[in-house]
């Protein structure tokens, strides 16, 4: 009996004594499904789908006319082409049938985007929306709530906010007549920087909202965002008080909210990891994940594990049904054969779990996508029939998009759809083909689906991401294995927590040993230097990665039967991956031989590393953004800070803080003694605590070195003795000293947290570097009269104030004059950094200016005696 592996195609369909025969000689039931009963793929309904996907895309905001113009023109075509097919041949009529088909769902999909649209254009809504006014609300929630990220916005972190989808059902200006009314809309609850956090705070009474609650706000209107926005307004509230609940949650969504909480509960013993991933595989909980263990699961393609997707469907349909790779004998694996169910009976079961699927995971457009998407898996792994598959998948397309049409507008919806397909259609041919040259089904499988998904989707997200993963494959790949029993565990302590809350603990411990392996994949496929290449964003980059992948896969299919070939390739691509120092510094350049400072391109931030030893180094200032300095000192080979100097606690100095911590391994952190902002000056504190990391104050006249590498702190000056500690409890005002904007410097020292910035004169290699942080005139004028002062004359290198502002003082600027200005600041900044004054009195001065918003990161190098030597290299 030939392979089930064989190409659909291979052979014309059998006679019914034939396939008995068949059957008979396989030992199989005649129930039993086999590829050679298979013709040709049906793709009848690949146009119907992909015509109705288009217009619904294109008519969500089409004005009404045009909406009725397409349904009406549409209809009326149809109808002309099913009055006509009488005259026509055969092959017309079949033409003519797929024809009005495709314009019958034309018009479906027209008609759904326009009245989904209509809801957009409500009066009593986009009115006052206009106007940004006050109002009073009752809105319907619509989806689970979800907290912002903590994000540096210059010196300070933006406050995070709650995010809650709604459906407003009533609205009155304040003072005015109650309005009915349907229309989406984006409640923004500001909650204040208690809301940071979601057990506890302002923000946790509105994270525990369900989906179909009633709340009853006062708020106030703004429209919302152009350019194909979802909502018809956006109402701002403020959310302190808590929210007042004019209408209790659905019966289901009640039940829901409970199973969840419990999977919680059961999840609150597992070490960090695994409790914050596990809710995520199986309900698509995400609120626990921390940052750095998301940016991981992006930069490794592995996001799709934590949001609910077919996948999840697919591994509990497979408990039930069998696995995938028996879907030609299916009916008789799995566990409902074994347990003597009948085939309808399993078939009952399977839709019974597919609305227990969406019950749980909430019946929002994300999940009811996901359930018709495993539906397809149902299809496959019941009958084992690949030519009912692709009509399968457009058939839940159709529906789906009749049903909500923004989905014709949604990247994750796009995403789905090509990974099932590339599961459907590419993953077994390719498999079929990496079998005929050796490799073991189990594997050829993985790496096939693994391959085609990532061909398919890695396009579509170069356009979200302007990066490209190179790890995304064998870390899905090492995932896999862990992926459905953590997915399984985790629904069985879901479903038990309710009744038996030890033996869901017990589960979920259980389930925690591979939820842990996942999130060490992530985390070390992240950690590579050569994870990921940065990538032109956009459809254009999305067309230039899609022309280069397919490049490859034509190469590689003919490389693929030259063993030697294939070694070389993949030996390339590993040392890509890890990057070697020696090599990438010979390939790229960078970073160059020899180089003493690099100041990292981290947009509106400062972040600066200083060479202390082959892979360590002084880190001073973590920049804005985790990614982008975690990035940076990837590129260096750096593993080691024996110190990180934080030289204030503004945001866009310390919020990076994290990916200095990322993989390395860090001796000790030295702040300034004024620890204001105070919830930035804590936020690096809780950091610290966790990875049991030395906290010290900075102060002027301390000499420290570490191998070649030595500098003196020359600001600020000590300050006298707090209670609690040398500098004062966190969140005091500091030194006593007049205030005024900007900070002033007193008798007892500076009183802000820009004039307590911590500067420092470094040598190393023979060079001398003056760092001064954000300092504004008065500390800088401070500081050039100091004892320090006469021992700053005549530096190589100045790393400018407070990003190149207009605030300079200009005595400190010519003791220094530098050879070598650098200016650490974001391109297209909204604070005008750096100043043109500023830079045109360092040019004067005799200064070469260079600054990361148009050179990128800059590495100073040479050095020796007299340090003639000086160089810079841009990356």
């Amino acid at each position: 009996m030939p392979s089930h592996t064989e190409p659909q195609s291979a052979s014309p369909p059998l006679e019914p004594t034939v396939r008995r025969r068949v059957h008979a000689a396989s030992g199989k039931r005649l129930g039993a499904a086999h590829p050679r009963q298979e013709g040709p793929t049906d793709l009848r309904l690949v146009p119907p789908a992909l015509a109705a996907w288009a217009t619904a895309a294109v008519m969500l905001h089409a004005p009404p006319g045009w909406v009725a113009g397409a349904v009406l023109g549409s209809l009326t075509t149809a109808g002309v082409l099913l009055l006509a097919r009488s005259r026509l041949t055969e092959r017309g009529r079949a033409a003519a049938h797929a024809g009005a088909a495709v314009l019958f769902c034309v018009a479906a999909a027209a008609g759904s985007a326009g009245l989904h649209g209509s809801d957009l254009r409500r009066d009593a809504v986009t009115g006052p929306a206009r106007e940004y006014a006050g109002v009073t609300a009752e809105v319907e929630i619509t989806a689970d709530p979800r907290l912002t990220r903590p994000r540096a916005g210059g010196p300070h972190m933006a406050p995070p906010s709650v995010l809650i989808e709604a459906d407003v059902r009533r609205v009155a200006r304040t003072g005015g007549t109650e309005v009915e009314t349907r229309a989406p809309v984006l409640l923004i609850v500001d909650t204040g920087p208690s809301g940071r956090t979601t057990r506890g705070g302002a923000a946790a009474p509105w994270l525990a909202l369900l989906p179909s609650t009633r709340l009853r706000v006062e708020a106030r209107l703004a429209p919302a965002m152009a350019g194909g926005d979802r909502f018809a307004a956006v109402l701002r509230v403020k959310g302190r008080g808590g929210p007042e609940v004019a209408g209790e949650p659905s019966a289901p969504q009640r039940l829901a909210g409970r199973l969840r909480a419990g999977l919680r509960e059961a999840t609150d013993g597992l070490p960090a990891d695994a409790r914050a991933l596990l809710p995520g595989l199986v309900v698509g909980d995400t609120a626990r994940i921390a940052p750095d263990l998301d940016q991981a699961f992006r930069e490794t393609d592995l996001t799709h594990t934590l949001a609910v997707s077919g996948a999840n469907f697919t591994i509990l349909l497979a408990l039930l049904l069998g696995p995938p790779g028996l879907a030609q004998h299916v009916e008789r694996r799995g566990l409902a054969p074994r347990l003597g169910i009948s085939l309808r009976s399993t078939a009952v079961l399977g839709a019974a779990l597919s609305l227990a699927f969406v019950v749980v995971c909430r019946p929002d457009p994300s999940v009811l996508r996901a359930a018709a998407c495993g539906c397809v898996a149902l299809l496959a792994l019941a009958t084992g029939r690949r030519r009912s598959l692709i009509p399968a998948l457009a058939t839940a397309v159709l529906l789906l998009v009749l049903y909500d049409p923004w989905l014709a507008r949604s990247y994750g919806f796009l995403l789905s759809v090509l990974a099932t397909g590339a599961l459907l259609t590419l993953a077994p041919r390719w498999s079929t083909g990496l079998r005929r040259r050796g490799v073991p089904p189990r594997l050829a499988e993985a790496l096939a689906a693994a391959g085609a998904a990532q061909a398919l989707c890695a396009p579509v997200v170069a356009v979200l991401a302007a990066r490209v993963s190179l790890v995304a494959i064998p870390c899905n790949l090492l995932a896999e294995f862990a992926l459905a029993p953590a997915t399984v565990l985790g629904f069985l302590a879901l479903a038990t927590a309710p009744v038996a809350m030890p033996a869901a603990k017990a589960l979920a411990w259980c389930a925690g040993w591979p939820t842990e392996w996942i999130a060490w994949v992530a985390r070390t496929g992240a950690a590579l230097p050569g994870a990921g290449v940065d990538w032109p964003g956009g459809w254009a980059g999305a067309a230039a990665l899609g022309a280069v992948t397919l490049g490859a896969l034509l190469v590689g299919r003919r490389l693929l039967g030259h063993p030697w070939w294939c070694g070389v390739c993949a030996l390339v691509l590993v040392l890509v991956v890890l990057r070697p120092p020696p090599l990438a510094r010979v390939i790229t350049g960078w970073p160059p031989p020899g180089w003493r400072l690099v100041l990292c391109d981290v947009g509106q931030g400062d972040a600066m590393v200083l060479a202390a030893g082959d892979d360590a180094g002084v880190v001073v200032d973590a920049g804005p953004d985790p990614v982008l300095v975690d990035r940076c000192l990837r590129s260096l080979g750096i593993t080691r800070v024996p110190l990180v100097v934080l030289t204030h606690f503004h945001a866009d100095h310390v919020a990076g803080l994290p990916g200095v911590l990322r993989g390395r391994a860090v001796g000790a952190i030295g702040t300034t003694d004024l620890e204001e902002p105070a919830d930035q000056a804590a936020f690096v504190r809780r950091l610290a605590a966790a990875r049991r990391i030395p906290v010290t104050h900075a102060v002027a006249g301390e000499v420290r070195r570490t191998g070649e590498l030595s500098w003196e702190v020359v600001w600020p000056p000590p300050s006298p003795p707090h209670p609690g500690g040398p500098g004062g409890p966190v969140g005091s005002e500091g030194p006593a000293g007049p205030a005024g904007p900007g900070g002033l410097v007193g008798p007892a020292g500076p009183a802000g947290p820009n004039d307590a910035s911590v500067a420092m004169l470094v040598r190393t290699a023979g060079l001398r570097l003056l760092l001064l942080g954000d300092l504004e005139p008065p500390s800088q004028r401070a500081l050039a009269r100091s004892p320090a002062g006469r021992r700053l004359a005549g530096v190589d290198v100045l790393k400018v104030a407070h990003h190149g502002s207009a605030y300079q003082d200009p005595e400190l600027m010519r003791r220094a004059a530098p050879r070598l200005a650098l200016i650490s600041t974001g391109e297209d900044n909204p604070y005008g950094h750096p100043a043109p004054g500023t830079v045109a009195a360092l040019r004067a001065g005799g200064a070469t200016v260079l600054r990361t918003d148009r050179d990128g990161a800059l590495a100073v190098t040479g050095g020796g005696e007299g340090s003639e030597g000086l160089a810079v290299t841009r990356h």
